[in-house]
């Protein structure tokens, strides 16, 4: 495989996908101005990137700006249930090799990942650290040309850390996910939406009366929550953190543990980045017929394999990405996309105009990492506010909404210590 220039499923889908980036941009406008700027000013020249992410018309858009920056890149999935087929036909079409089928099984994931690294990367834009966890461990050799990192997801930036904290990274990781551009936008109303997208597609079931217990209040379980609530479905939250357990609580959720709410859910939706969140003894609580829905990053926040166990022979495909494990005569429990991302799993993923920020952000700090080669250390950065603050108001001017500015005499006060009351 690794002899090879790219790996899909299927070239002669690239018509489909270039229809559907194209429509994806639409809702891009500011990954738009930086495609324009990059193709003018070409910061990234020469510089080979691996991009690990879902491969959807919102990444392509992302894969095309940072060739017309100059980039020579090549893309691998980050999941092997988010990958659009006529998506990577098309990015192969354009050029931009791509190690990416849908439905793969984890060891092609992972010689698709080891093909894109054999293109020996300089900066790596990674959504769940895989890329950067392989080149630390099975790839060690590609250390010495990569300048720096970026990273998509509360998940990835994690493991990032755990890395510096540890002292084993080797490179700068700019935290994208953490720019407040990203993850109060993303996160909560990108992944909010998205997600009960994923899980009616799949099930096409009423949310209005049902009971649903959101594991998990970080920014994405808040933009869960919020969107279930608003479809008439009564929340319950866990939470293992109490500052967000009393902040959902005073948003007005019902805030229990998980072995309390086992028996009540008529839906479970996942949103931690933790593992077996959702086990064997919250298995046996449940009614007949519950749900189960992933929406954190990879397929381990559900114990699949405990279900496997209970279930024994008693499991079945009730239609797509629907799967039912009887785990007693008069129970079945049901598990939405293999338990693995289902915004992705069973729908496209996050909208568009949500993904312009993030990947905005992605675009601009593998510029930073190029411009500040070599004076950075071997650590998670923050995006630089300045990047932040100019995708916003560049988000804002396409959307025609003015703000204020600061008079010269405001901007003297708040840089002042002398006035008082």
């Amino acid at each position: 495989m690794a002899s090879r220039s790219y790996d899909i499923k299927d070239p002669s889908l690239a018509a489909d996908g270039r229809r559907r980036i194209e429509w994806a941009a639409r809702e891009m406008p500011v990954l738009k101005q930086i495609h324009q700027r990059f193709s003018e000013e070409r910061p990234l020249e020469g510089i080979r990137i691996v991009a690990c992410a879902h491969i959807t018309t919102e990444t392509a858009n992302l894969a095309l700006a940072l060739k017309a920056g100059g980039a020579d890149a090549v893309l691998c999935a980050s999941n092997p249930l988010s990958t659009q087929d006529d998506v990577a036909a098309a990015l192969v079409d354009e050029g931009i090799p791509v190690f990416a089928i849908k439905g793969e099984d984890n060891e092609t994931y992972y010689k698709h990942i080891n093909a894109a690294l054999d293109h020996k990367p300089q900066v790596i834009v990674d959504d769940g650290a895989d890329v950067v966890s392989a080149v630390h461990t099975t790839r060690k050799e590609l250390l010495p040309h990569i300048l720096g990192a970026t990273e998509e997801t509360t998940t990835g930036v994690v493991r990032d850390r755990a890395m510096e904290q540890k002292g084993v990274l080797q490179f700068p990781v700019v935290a994208v996910n953490d720019a407040d551009t990203k993850h109060f936008f993303d996160n909560r109303y990108g992944t909010g939406q998205s997600s009960i997208d994923g899980i009616l597609r799949a099930t096409n079931i009423l949310l209005s009366g049902k009971t649903v217990v959101v594991a998990g209040y970080g920014w994405c379980g808040k933009g869960i929550a919020m969107r279930l609530r608003g479809m008439g479905a009564r929340v319950i939250v866990t939470e293992i953190d109490s500052v967000k357990a009393l902040e959902a609580a005073m948003d007005g959720f019902a805030v229990m543990t998980m072995a309390r709410a086992a028996a009540q859910g008529d839906l479970f939706v996942t949103a931690t980045g933790n593992i077996n969140v959702v086990d064997k003894d919250a298995f046996a609580q449940m009614k007949d017929g519950a749900i189960l829905a992933n929406a954190g990053h990879f397929n381990s926040e559900i114990n699949i394999s405990a279900l496997e166990e209970m279930s024994g022979e008693g499991r079945r495909t009730l239609r797509p990405m629907v799967e039912e494990f009887r785990i007693a005569e008069d129970q079945r429990v049901i598990v939405l996309g293999e338990g693995r991302l289902i915004n992705l799993a069973a729908a496209e993923g996050h909208p568009a105009s949500v993904m312009d920020m993030s990947f905005a952000n992605q675009a601009l700090a593998a510029a930073f990492i190029v411009k500040e080669a070599g004076k950075l250390e071997k650590r998670v950065y923050q995006v630089p506010q300045e990047i932040d603050h100019e995708i916003a108001r560049m988000k804002l001017v396409s959307m025609g909404i003015d703000i204020d500015v600061l008079t010269d005499e405001q901007a003297h006060y708040l840089s002042s210590w002398e006035a008082g009351t």
